[in-house]
């Protein structure tokens, strides 16, 4: 709610923290907080853009020069920015608007943005409902931005066209993380169902770029996830954003779908793997 803090992966402490450039009212905590949110780097680790989530108001995606320590750009997008991507060359950052129903698509060169609308069940309910977009994750071989809703249906956007496909999902659970490999194959994170009487319990899908699914279940709600590079290790992290959140991180075997779960501070949330690509019995990050 403060800023983005800088962190030294050796020492591991903190050498500085960037102040957020738009006004986001009193510093406080739970998860309608105003402040940071989605969070990515540029390819070549010049920026680091960020989503700020603004009570009542639109979102402002900032743009950090890492080198500086200071906020360079700022531009309007959605409400409740939760995930902020970037395109593999750098030239497009997407911002999604968890209460707006949508996705900004911002020119990295330009900083220019267009709003699509990210809305496969429609828009009745406005804030309350929960068929909103959360994560999305950039399929390296077009482009497209992957989002995934409530275990059954999959939005794909043509950053281009703006248009959206819609595609069927197997979990049939209310879904928040997502993560893509090279290979296309998308990891989404169950996170439990809406209704208990109907939808299914937690999982992780297991999504082959021709749309064959494996759904892994997994033990109490989790929130987003890494994969390795080799893609036979999935992390998926305990520290869901509503209640029931577990301090840990679940390692998923991805070939047998074995799962391991392991001790991860407080209410992990967002992870990153360092040192590129592992299996389940080595040291990943």
């Amino acid at each position: 709610a403060e800023g983005v803090a800088a962190v030294d992966t050796v020492t591991r402490r903190r050498t500085a923290l960037v102040p957020y450039a738009t006004d986001t009212g009193p510093v406080t905590t739970g998860e309608y907080r105003g402040g940071g949110m989605g969070i990515a780097l540029s390819p070549d680790g010049g920026t680091v853009y960020v989503g700020v989530h603004v009570p009542g108001a639109r979102g402002t995606l900032e743009a950090i020069d890492t080198e500086r320590r200071a906020v360079v750009d700022t531009l309007p997008v959605g409400r409740r920015p939760f995930d902020v991507d970037v395109s593999g060359d750098g030239r497009r950052i997407y911002a999604t608007g968890h209460d707006s129903f949508d996705v900004t698509v911002v020119d990295a060169a330009a900083w220019t943005s267009r709003r699509v609308e990210v809305a496969p069940y429609g828009t009745e309910g406005g804030l309350g409902s929960w068929l909103k977009p959360h994560y999305a994750a950039v399929r390296p071989s077009d482009g497209a931005l992957l989002l995934p809703f409530e275990g059954e249906r999959l939005a794909v956007v043509d950053p281009d066209t703006g248009r959206v496909r819609i595609e069927r999902m197997t979990a049939d659970t209310h879904q928040h993380g997502v993560a893509v490999t090279e290979d296309g194959t998308l990891f989404a994170v169950g996170t439990g169902p809406i209704d208990p009487s109907t939808d299914a319990g937690p999982s992780l899908t297991v999504r082959a770029p021709d749309g064959e699914e494996r759904v892994i279940p997994l033990d109490g709600p989790h929130e987003d996830v890494v994969v390795t590079a080799d893609g036979r290790t999935a992390y998926v992290s305990g520290g869901f954003t509503r209640d029931g959140y577990w301090d840990g991180i679940s390692v998923v075997d991805v070939a047998t779908g074995e799962v391991t779960r392991v001790p991860a501070g407080t209410r992990p949330l967002g992870m990153v793997l360092l040192g590129g690509a592992a299996s389940a019995d080595t040291d990943a990050g």
